[in-house]
């Protein structure tokens, strides 16, 4: 299960960010997760649970968001979602796409963090 090597460095990264803020605790953290990253949200879930213990994120919700897979056809010069299975011919003139505009995405977009009492 790769999910739990992502997890612990989700949970790392957002240590380093809290503590560059000067905060003490991580309350929740946003990532996104492109539909083609690989990554199981579900999984991902349950790996942070287990990767967030005795860190600044015990308490620290994981938040999420799911990119949709879509590629660009340049003969129609639209977008189209690719879906999973990702199929990469376009709907409309049934010729295959070139260029993934998005869905592999797998990064941390919001860590909220706790101020430390002074």
């Amino acid at each position: 299960m790769h999910e739990l090597s992502i997890a612990t460095a989700i949970v790392e990264r957002a240590e380093e960010i809290a503590r560059a803020e000067g905060a003490e605790d991580v309350s929740a953290v946003t990532v996104r997760v492109g539909e083609l990253a690989g990554v199981v949200p579900d999984a991902l879930h349950f790996a942070f649970e287990v990767a967030r213990d005795g860190t600044a994120l015990a308490g620290a919700r994981l938040l999420v968001e799911q990119v949709t897979a879509r590629a660009w056809c340049d003969g129609c010069a639209q977008e189209f979602t690719v879906g999973m299975p990702p199929f990469f011919w376009c709907p409309r003139c049934d010729r295959p796409s070139q260029e993934l505009r998005s869905g592999r995405e797998l990064e941390i977009t919001g860590v909220e963090a706790v101020a430390a009492p002074l």
